[in-house]
């Protein structure tokens, strides 16, 4: 090989490198530009939690029976607000129940899918019951206790799956998860409206944590 090889086999070499540096540098900017399109667009157009809200519950039925089992029947109202102005919501699936101290009481009822425009509210009243439900022997003694003084601390909860809608673009399916706690005052019927034999309303109005 000559000198005059050598020297074109160098610069050959030379400009490969160069090129790969480029291509490299290339990649890099690509990947930043992305990056930062995509991290625009979730600060711009990231949806907010809906608000739920536990307007009332209708008592119909709540008893505790020897040994440990319960038997009950509400209606309660809740509402949900879309507080965002960009962004709909599609509710694909949502169950509601009541729990009492982490135990399920009720079995789960479900709530028709639904659509949530820019600044909607949707308003739902559900029946959420369960008969006979066996309870751990601690927290029927514990209810006992609660009713005997007069109120129970009860937990409506609510699990679905939502989509987020911006233009024509839809999200994936996220998990949602909604815990509404109910204070009712079972000893005093002046708390609640009598709105039948037995059959007591109580208006609750109260805000609703909500997870995502």
């Amino acid at each position: 090989m000559t000198s005059k090889d050598c020297g074109n086999h160098g610069h050959h070499i030379h400009t490969r490198r160069r090129f790969v540096r480029l291509l490299f540098a290339g990649i890099l900017t690509f990947l930043l530009i992305v990056l930062i399109v995509i991290l625009l667009v979730w600060a711009i157009l990231r949806p907010s939690k809906p608000k739920f809200i536990l307007q009332d519950a209708t008592v119909y039925a709540f008893n505790v029976s020897y040994p440990s089992f319960i038997t009950s029947n509400f209606q309660v109202t809740v509402s949900s607000r879309n507080p965002d102005d960009r962004v709909g919501i599609y509710y694909d699936r949502l169950d509601i129940y009541a729990t009492y101290r982490d135990q399920q009481i009720t079995l789960r009822t479900s709530i028709p899918s639904s659509y949530q425009g820019h600044k909607e509210t949707n308003v739902w009243s559900p029946f959420i019951c369960g008969n006979s439900v066996p309870v751990s022997p601690y927290n029927s003694a514990t209810l006992s206790q609660d009713q005997g003084a007069g109120f129970v601390m009860l937990m409506i909860k609510i699990d679905g799956r939502v989509r987020f809608k911006v233009g024509t673009f839809m999200s994936a399916k996220y998990n949602l998860h909604v815990r509404c706690p109910a204070y009712i005052q079972f000893g005093s019927r002046t708390s609640g409206i009598m709105v039948g034999d037995n059959v007591v309303k109580y208006q609750l109005a109260t805000s609703c944590h909500v997870s995502l």
